[in-house]
């Protein structure tokens, strides 16, 4: 029954808040006095940071797919940093992603792309819940993992820990294009792969499913555009299949490989 896996569609409320919030936050970026290159270039750099080590590696790649080892502390430092990308708790990250591949473009995905651009994009997160049994199901392996724990409920504090670093660092223009500015980039750029990414581009691979391959989604999102490659060969840790594919996370994982710290490749 969809009941079971996927609690009916209702509004929630305190994610449409903080999602309007950080929009209109972003908007700060507007006033001539929030401007400065060296806020723009702290923006970028923890984009990388918390996108590209946080989320596509850390998140996605090692936590989600298992696609690689590395040792403990540096898995944790990346879950650390996906932490900071304000994309939710990192078990419920893991979950949603995980019952994604599961039912990818049916009515059990929470994310399901038949539903059109609006709710595959942003509307889902507002609405859709699996049922805790099924997230408790499929993260079994990071559930009862204490540091996994600790970011899991603390990462609104971490966020707001960075916000008041930054102020301290470079006041009010730092914390606009550091922290609101940053995560409507990287909001938006994680979920174009759920929309964008099953509507768009071209298909290599004759899946059963929607996904497709983005050059400009993988741009944005250090490699996570090649889509229909990745469901293709889900637990790869390379998602850029051709010499053009630019996957910027699968050459991070390369020099953590040529250093010793990325071993049992997929």
């Amino acid at each position: 029954m969809l009941t079971e896996t996927l609690n009916l569609p209702r509004p929630r409320w305190d994610i449409i808040a903080v999602t309007t919030a950080l929009h209109l936050g972003a908007l700060l970026a507007f006033l001539p006095h929030h401007f400065s290159w060296s806020a723009v270039g702290v923006a970028l750099f923890l984009h990388w940071v918390t996108i590209g080590l946080g989320i596509s590696l850390g998140f996605h790649r090692l936590a989600t797919h298992r696609s690689l080892r590395v040792p403990k502390w540096l898995e944790y430092a990346l879950i650390f940093c996906g932490s900071l990308a304000g994309q939710g708790a990192v078990i419920g990250w893991v979950g949603y992603h995980r019952i994604h591949h599961r039912y990818t473009d049916t009515p059990l995905d929470p994310h399901n792309s038949t539903r059109g651009w609006w709710w595959c994009h942003i509307s889902w997160l507002m609405h859709s819940v699996p049922a805790k049994a099924e997230l408790d199901r499929v993260t079994k392996d990071i559930a009862n993992d204490p540091f996994y724990r600790f970011c899991h409920q603390y990462y609104i504090v971490f966020q707001l820990g960075l916000a008041v670093l930054l102020y301290a660092l470079g006041g009010w223009s730092f914390v606009v294009w550091g922290i609101f500015v940053r995560l409507f980039f990287g909001f938006h750029a994680t979920c174009f792969v759920n929309s964008a990414c099953h509507m768009f581009g071209y298909r290599t691979y004759e899946t059963s499913d929607r996904s497709t391959n983005c050059w400009w989604v993988a741009l944005l999102t250090y490699g996570e555009g090649w889509h229909n490659n990745h469901h293709a060969f889900q637990s790869s840790a390379r998602h850029g299949l051709q010499w053009w594919e630019l996957d910027l996370t699968w050459l991070t994982i390369c020099g953590l490989q040529k250093l010793g710290l990325a071993t049992h490749l997929k």
